[in-house]
């Protein structure tokens, strides 16, 4: 199985990254580091070419139950191992295969689900189950593939019910109607339930253990319409109708123009076929505007652009911003000098950032791991989601175990491209992270998050 041949490549590389290690800690102090604003846990140890249970078992006090790091901390730097007075216990080499879980006999099956076994040094192992379908047949078995290679694939056996019984997280499942039968069984033994696709129904409020990754459209509207309030109630909103049939933003436009009438902000309404007197008059000349169109779809948004050129080489008064959606994300190497022009805001659960560092870090070794590139038409990419998602729930579960929420006060993972943030929904926990990409006219980007 192609995982299984690249499984000491992979396992190596994904344990220096997550802090998986091998060998004693040394916690020699090397220096002190006082934390700047954004900076996290896990980009503090990678600062210093240390794991972050070094970085931890150096600050008693971040093992603490609702820790969470503030700017102007002071924290204690240990030598990296192999490094610095009184070194004992030599690291694992990056170029070494690290110590593999017990296999049994049996190969791993391509398809089903795989159990995943993970030690965190200092704590408890940390068992995880993939719930999901794992083929290569159709679009969904390949996406999922992906998403798994970005998880751990650490593969012990097929999962068998004695080896889920013994999982301490499952990842899955796919499929809506498989959602109760497995949330009863996780519930039954104590394991944390990852739903990280979409599905329909609210399980997620019957069951305590289960996270749901995935925001439904209609709390992702609120999420979005109640951010554009509190960011853009000292614009004046324009509306562009687009009167395109086949867009499903007719709703969200409706929403939002409800909630600017209970606010009380003011907005004008215009359409693409408007002649240009007309359309002029829908903007201010003492606000800053803010447009949005009532579609995702990009033939719109191209006339759109080309309506605001006129506008704006014409009425140099009239200053805009943009209010887009995750879909014109797909559109970013067309449009983007129109996005910094027209200081555009796209609302998105993710941010695909090319020339990050840590998104070129998983793409190099991915591509070493599996001889092939990642689909580069998908958004956001199967394999960082993937690759998020254990960092997150892995690194939660190992320092935290079952108190851990998944709450602002937990995240010590800086994420390449899924930032995940949950709420207690009921009994179990919804994800409600929100944020706002902004290209600014100075040509940078930014991440307003909420």
């Amino acid at each position: 199985m192609e995982i299984m041949r690249h499984f000491r490549y992979l396992i190596t590389c994904l344990l220096l990254l997550m802090a998986i290690v091998v060998s004693a800690q040394n916690t020699n102090m090397h220096t002190r580091h006082k934390v700047e604003k954004s900076e996290t846990v896990f980009g503090i140890a990678k600062k210093y070419g240390i794991t972050i249970e070094d970085l931890i078992n150096a600050n008693p006090e971040m093992k603490k139950q609702g820790y969470e790091l503030k700017k102007d901390d002071t924290l204690n730097i240990p030598y990296p191992k192999g490094k610095g007075p009184q070194t004992t216990n030599a690291p694992a080499s990056a170029n070494q295969p690290a110590p593999q879980p017990q296999q049994s006999a049996k190969q791993p099956a391509a398809t089903g689900a795989q159990p995943i076994t993970t030690t965190v040094s200092g704590r408890k192992n940390v068992k995880v189950g993939v719930m999901l379908p794992l083929h290569d047949n159709d679009g969904d078995g390949r996406r999922m593939v992906e998403y798994y290679r970005g998880l751990l694939p650490d593969i012990n056996n097929t999962l068998k019910e004695q080896g889920a019984a013994d999982c301490d997280i499952i990842f899955g499942p796919l499929y809506t109607k498989m959602v109760k039968p497995l949330a009863d069984f996780c519930a039954k033994n104590n394991t944390m339930m990852v739903i990280p696709f979409s599905i329909s129904g609210n399980d997620v409020e019957n069951y305590s253990n289960i996270f749901q990754v995935y925001q439904s459209p209609d709390d992702f509207d609120q999420q979005t319409i109640k951010n554009f309030i509190q960011w853009f109630n000292n614009y004046h909103v324009v509306i562009i109708d687009c009167e395109d049939e086949n867009s499903g933003k007719g709703g969200f436009t409706s929403k939002l123009r409800a909630q600017l009438d209970n606010y009380a902000i003011k907005y004008s309404l215009t359409s693409l076929k408007t002649n240009e007197k007309s359309f002029a008059k829908a903007f201010s000349l003492s606000q800053q505007n803010v447009v949005i169109l009532n579609t995702e779809h990009s033939p719109s948004l191209n006339t759109t652009l080309a309506k605001l050129n006129v506008l704006t080489q014409k009425n140099a008064d009239i200053a805009v911003s943009l209010f887009g959606y995750k879909e014109w994300l797909m559109y970013t190497k067309v449009y983007l000098d129109y996005y910094y022009k027209y200081d555009a805001y796209i609302p998105t659960y993710f941010y695909y950032n090319e020339n990050s560092a840590d998104t070129k870090w998983v793409e190099r070794n991915y591509r070493n791991w599996f001889e092939k590139e990642m689909n580069a038409e998908a958004l956001p990419r199967f394999a960082l989601t993937g690759f998020d998602h254990a960092c997150f729930f892995i690194g939660g579960f190992s320092q935290f175990g079952s108190g851990f929420n998944g709450g602002k006060g937990q995240m010590t993972y800086k994420p390449v491209q899924t930032p995940l943030r949950f709420r207690n929904a009921g009994k179990g926990h919804k994800n409600v992270n929100f944020m706002f990409v902004h290209y600014k006219p100075d040509h940078t980007i930014e991440s307003v998050n909420y």
